[in-house]
């Protein structure tokens, strides 16, 4: 619940969504160039079964979105290792949410969501990058108990000019989790 706005519901997305998915994804990489490592330009031409194809059943990642009024306003992925060395991680990307959305928590629920499916798989530790001038994201992913463990140096690069990227990690493994 969106204390102004109504119930916001988030769901894990169907192939039904798809084309919702593609323009919220295409919103983000064009509004939010240096906050992702994929481009606007590869992703806007993709056919719809691109789009289709991503969010197809995995056991090993989902796709979320938050929902209002049955109009997709937010979105997250995540994805665990799948080698037998590497399933105790999983990685939280492509997390955004619509501007008249954001200060509202639905980033927040988006994350904890994101958690919730991980412990369901008995993953340790969940990790996450972060452009180092997105201050209002980091301050979200902290909120949600994560903490720097590193900086990337150069993450991306975008129109000549490089971004560096915080690393961060939560383990679910520590006493505040149990």
């Amino acid at each position: 619940m969106i204390p102004s706005r109504g119930t916001v519901i988030i769901r894990q997305s169907t192939l039904t969504d798809a084309a919702q998915f593609r323009e919220l994804r295409l919103e983000a990489l064009q509004n939010n160039p240096t906050a992702f490592s994929a481009d606007y330009q590869i992703n806007a031409s993709q056919p719809m079964t691109y789009w289709e194809g991503r969010l197809e059943k995995d056991e090993n990642g989902i796709i979320l979105f938050a929902e209002y009024a049955n109009q997709i306003i937010g979105m997250t992925g995540i994805r665990r290792g799948e080698s037998p060395k590497t399933k105790h991680s999983a990685g939280i990307w492509g997390v955004y949410v619509c501007p008249e959305w954001r200060g509202l928590h639905v980033a927040e629920a988006l994350i904890a969501s994101c958690i919730h499916w991980a412990k369901a798989l008995q993953v340790d530790i969940v990790k996450l990058g972060v452009a180092t001038n997105n201050t209002s994201a980091v301050r979200c992913y902290e909120r949600c108990g994560f903490t720097t463990y590193g900086t990337e140096p150069r993450g991306i690069l975008y129109e000549g000019k490089y971004y560096d990227e915080y690393l961060m990690s939560r383990d679910l493994n520590s006493t505040q989790e149990k």
